[in-house]
């Protein structure tokens, strides 16, 4: 089946994956997290809820990341 995929044109692929990784994020929740995992996920909560800096907006990013290049 999965060489049979190469045959299908590259935008019908990409509409595959995406179809596919979809599917996955709809049932994310019901992977469990490792203990190590949640551990981590509480210290980056953690370190992000008292350095008091909320990050800032994407676009803002974006745009500074494009004036780098």
């Amino acid at each position: 089946m999965i060489a049979n995929l190469r045959e299908l044109p590259i935008d019908e692929r990409i509409r595959l994956v995406e179809d596919l990784w979809d599917s996955i994020a709809a049932d994310q929740a019901t992977l469990p997290l490792k203990a190590e995992q949640r551990e981590e996920l509480d210290r980056r909560l953690d370190a992000y809820e008292s350095d008091g800096h909320k990050g800032r907006l994407a676009a803002e990013a974006v745009a500074d990341i494009g004036r780098k290049l």
